[in-house]
């Protein structure tokens, strides 16, 4: 049997590390001698960077603390492989070269769309060269929940959770001050093209919170003036009005909203414009137009790393989406990614099953939020998707707590 290897990409996720323990328990389970953690993803890779976990994860707590552990525990990084062209087969040569001196037999990459696009031209590159020793698999991850063929991804379901207790929070905090003056509390969340997060805010509402008065996600078009109008109409009806907004919405010209403020022009290593502060391009808008007190929030990195507050429902999924990922590659299956399944009909508790699906269909493709899941006048979600998202929200793993903060595991 062949030596195993994973590595983690991108954006982590508060369950990254529940994936990278249930690949390192399936190695472990299946006898692999040696045990291969990528240092800073392909990218690191690529450099001759990488451990063996046996040396780092020793015993059973420890990968109970690497469940609970924020972040991504190898590294991560945001690194594109180029196009699978014959001018760019030297990259590929190299990746090849260390894959045969470590003798891998399973090559597993955790990450999100241009994480499944490295395993996807990975896999392609072994058939143009009749590689067949290694077999190539994909572990979803992503808080943007925009993977393609899957129900939902690891991720979400805590990144979720943790927007909407925050929301639930603020809002009982600016309950408690609404009535020495009127506010206007926007919240922006992440999600550049796919809504998912930002609706994510409408779970806040239950029996004690009103939940947010107006979501906008960036499947449907930002109308300035209709935001500007409603905005102003609740204030004369309440207090305190809610909004919870995507970093992503767009105006109707094509410009992101952050763009109205002092949005920045940096973009990350896959292209991306870099989007902050439309939560404060809206409120200063709102302030200088209506005289109203607002308070921009912008959740940014703590979406993605608060695992005190994780979903267990998305722990126990993350880490099952490691283990079958190693398991099926040492079965012979390459060049797919797991996917969840939602087995539970209307009515029924929620319960999933997994399966996998060709990496090439969901190499860089989005899902998005269904347009029939969100209001006609596209400032709020439909029931369809709090049934959706609900469960995923479900259950807590409590932290291991040393000297009243939460234990996590570090490679020293």
């Amino acid at each position: 049997m062949g030596n195993f290897i994973v590595g983690q990409s991108g954006g982590p996720s508060s369950v990254i590390n529940s994936s990278l323990a249930g690949a390192f328990s399936a190695a472990k389970e299946l006898g692999v001698d040696k045990i291969y953690g990528m240092r800073f993803g392909i990218q690191g890779f690529m450099k001759g960077m990488y451990i063996d976990m046996r040396d780092y994860i020793k015993c059973d707590r420890d990968v109970e603390i690497l469940k609970r552990t924020p972040a991504a525990y190898l590294g991560s990084c945001r690194y594109k492989l180029p196009a699978l062209e014959p001018e760019n087969y030297s990259v590929f040569e190299e990746i090849f070269k260390r894959i045969e001196e470590l003798d891998i037999e399973v090559f597993c990459y955790n990450g999100g769309n241009d994480s499944m696009d490295t395993i996807n031209k990975l896999n392609e590159y072994a058939k143009i060269i009749g590689w067949t020793k290694t077999k190539f698999m994909g572990i979803p991850k992503t808080i943007d929940n925009d993977l393609e063929f899957t129900d939902h991804t690891p991720g979400y379901g805590s990144a979720a959770k943790y927007i909407a207790t925050s929301l639930k929070e603020v809002i009982t905090d600016g309950n408690a001050l609404g009535f020495s003056k009127k506010q206007v509390i926007i919240m922006e969340i992440m999600g550049r093209n796919a809504g998912w997060l930002t609706a994510a805010a409408a779970l806040s509402k239950d029996e004690e919170c009103d939940g947010p008065d107006l979501i906008y996600l960036p499947e449907v078009t930002f109308d300035l003036d209709s935001f500007k109008a409603k905005v102003k109409a609740l204030s004369d009806e309440k207090d305190v009005v809610v909004v919870a907004v995507s970093e992503g919405v767009k105006l109707a010209d094509g410009r992101f909203v952050c763009e109205l403020g002092s949005g920045a022009d940096m973009v990350d290593a896959f292209g991306h414009k870099q989007l902050s502060g439309t939560a404060s391009a809206l409120a200063n808008i709102i302030s200088s137009e209506f005289g109203l007190k607002t308070r921009p929030i912008e959740l940014s990195t703590l979406q993605r790393c608060a695992a005190h507050i994780s979903s267990k429902q998305d722990v126990v999924e993350a880490f099952a989406c490691g283990y079958k990922a190693v398991k099926d590659g040492y079965a012979g299956e390459s060049g797919k990614m797991v996917l969840i399944d939602r087995l539970s009909k209307d009515g029924e508790p929620y319960a999933f099953g997994l399966s996998s699906h060709n990496i090439c269909d969901i190499a860089n493709a989005e899902k998005k939020v269904p347009l029939s899941w969100i209001t006609k006048d596209g400032t709020y979600v439909s029931d369809e998707f709090i049934k959706y998202a609900r469960p995923l929200i479900e259950g807590e793993l409590a932290p291991i707590m040393v000297g009243g903060l939460p234990s996590i595991l570090k490679i020293k």
